[in-house]
């Protein structure tokens, strides 16, 4: 899925971003207000949700978008 939002460090905090944009959509002081924030944004948009760890890699994914029913695999 191309269209992602992501919730990453940021020099302010965490930031919620969309895959594509430069500049984060919005930044919080808390991880948690910014993962509440990106679902929710990412349920509107219907965007796959990155959620990453402290040290950059990826912690958890949740789609808010199409998926195929059943999986494939």
């Amino acid at each position: 899925m191309s269209n992602q939002t992501h919730v990453a460090t940021h020099p302010k905090g965490w930031a919620a971003k969309d895959t594509g944009n430069e500049k984060a959509s919005r930044v919080f002081d808390k991880k948690q207000d910014a993962v509440d924030w990106a679902r929710q944004h990412s349920r509107r948009v219907e965007s796959e949700l990155v959620i990453h760890r402290k040290d950059g890699t990826i912690g958890q994914k949740d789609s808010h978008g199409h998926d195929p029913y059943p999986p494939k695999g």
